[in-house]
């Protein structure tokens, strides 16, 4: 039941984490060029139209619910499994969603890394 437990944990990491980076990535993608904002228009107005954007405020959100969710596997199992499963496991998830949701180009060599850490965690898991 604990294991239950744990790779729920680690799952709900990986799905808020990949969603809260998906999220921020549109989000500072619609802001623009922040360097270029800055010299324009100065600090502030870079922060306004950051914190103004619903995706990054509902990036932030799904963040917050992954930090919650590493506290509660680190609490319920081994950091040794918790953490490098649920780190490995997003940088597989997160190759996914820029594919396919952010229409990303992820080449070969991503896909190779991503099959070597699934790989890794398959280990872990064992």
């Amino acid at each position: 039941m604990k294991q239950l437990y744990v790779w729920s944990g680690i799952l709900t990491i990986v799905l808020a984490s990949t969603t809260g980076d998906v999220l921020l990535a549109r989000a500072m993608k619609q802001v623009g060029d922040v360097g270029e904002l800055f010299k324009q228009a100065g600090l502030w107005k870079v922060v306004g139209r950051i914190v103004r954007n619903p995706y990054f405020l509902l990036g932030v959100l799904a963040m917050t619910v992954a930090f919650y969710a590493l506290l509660f596997g680190l609490s319920w199992g081994d950091v040794s499994l918790v953490a490098p499963a649920s780190a490995s496991l997003t940088f597989v998830a997160n190759a996914v969603a820029a594919k396919f949701f952010l229409h990303e180009r992820v080449d070969h060599r991503r896909w190779m890394a991503a099959l070597l850490v699934a790989g890794g965690v398959a280990l872990l898991a064992a």
